[in-house]
């Protein structure tokens, strides 16, 4: 049996809180329900990465027939220092059916009771914030009624 060496540290690099409209679904498609969350705003804070959310991201989704929500979101991020920050965040989210069935209600779940991942990547051409362009990240996400909270963590 292979022994695998220890995995990447993860180093804690921003929460983002984004302020999300309504749900807009495009009817059933190929691969499920195909739909999109548009994004309003909102800040991020945290020890490598402090701003805003641009207003205009979107979060184009698959809500597959076997239960996981496929995201990919693209927004900017505005640095406070006014440097543009392009973000793509791939990933899923599920859970039991009944949590998901809450979350779809706008009720609260705690971001342990459901999976919530996405891969995230940047792309900017701000001198202060170019390390980003060599950066991936992970985020753990909750969903809450108009809010998404997306805690970043570099992958080292």
């Amino acid at each position: 049996m292979t022994t695998l060496p220890a995995p990447p540290a993860l180093v804690p690099m921003t929460q983002v809180r984004c302020e999300v409209g309504a749900l807009v679904s495009l009817g059933s498609a190929k691969y499920g329900e195909r739909r999109y969350v548009p994004l309003l705003g909102g800040t991020v804070a945290g020890p490598e990465l402090n701003g805003s959310i641009v207003e205009g991201g979107v979060d184009w989704q698959v809500n597959r027939t076997d239960g996981v929500l496929d995201i990919a979101a693209h927004y900017v991020i505005r640095a406070d220092d006014g440097g543009l920050i392009e973000v793509q965040s791939d990933g899923m989210r599920h859970g039991p059916a009944e949590v998901m069935a809450r979350l779809a209600r706008g009720e609260p779940v705690g971001r342990d009771e459901y999976f919530f991942r996405t891969v995230v990547r940047f792309t900017t051409g701000a001198s202060a914030w170019a390390h980003l362009n060599k950066v991936i990240a992970l985020a753990v996400g909750q969903r809450e009624a108009r809010l998404v909270l997306l805690d970043l963590y570099r992958i080292a």
